[in-house]
This record gives C-alpha cells, sequence and structure tokens, in this order.
C-alpha cells in the first residue's frame, strides 16, 4: 500500500508542477499579446498623424505601393 500511495503522490505532484507551468505560459503569453496590442495601437496611432501631417506624400507612397504589388500579383 505504501508503494501505491508513494505514486499517487508522485503524480499529484506532477500534475501540479505541470498546471504550475501551464499558468506561467498563459500568463505570459497574456502579457505578450497586451504588449503587441499595445504596439500595434502606437503604430497606427503614428501613421494616422504621419497622413494627417504629410497628405500628398502619403498618398505618393500609397499609388507606388499599389503599383508595384499590381506589378507583383500580375507576374503570376
Amino acid at each position: 500500500m505504501e508503494t501505491v500511495d508513494k505514486a499517487s503522490n508522485f503524480a499529484h505532484e506532477a500534475v501540479d508542477k505541470i498546471a504550475s507551468a501551464s499558468n506561467q505560459a498563459a500568463d505570459a503569453l497574456e502579457e505578450k499579446g497586451q504588449q503587441l496590442k499595445n504596439a500595434e495601437q502606437r503604430l497606427m496611432k503614428n501613421c494616422q498623424v504621419y497622413i494627417r501631417d504629410n497628405p500628398v506624400t502619403s498618398l505618393g507612397i500609397a499609388v507606388a505601393a499599389g503599383f508595384v504589388l499590381s506589378r507583383l500579383l500580375s507576374s503570376r
């Protein structure tokens, strides 16, 4: 009976360690996701400010990017 108790305790400890590790991983992923969301919001704000301050340049960049994309996609 003692061997069964030892095996049971070992199994419980292993499950607890795995649960703890998975919780830590989930917390880290949640934190990284929030950091990515914040970075995206900053980037969008910077783009909006640039476009508002430089509308002609922004239009030129958009036209050039569209031209390059159309050439790349039409060559296939």
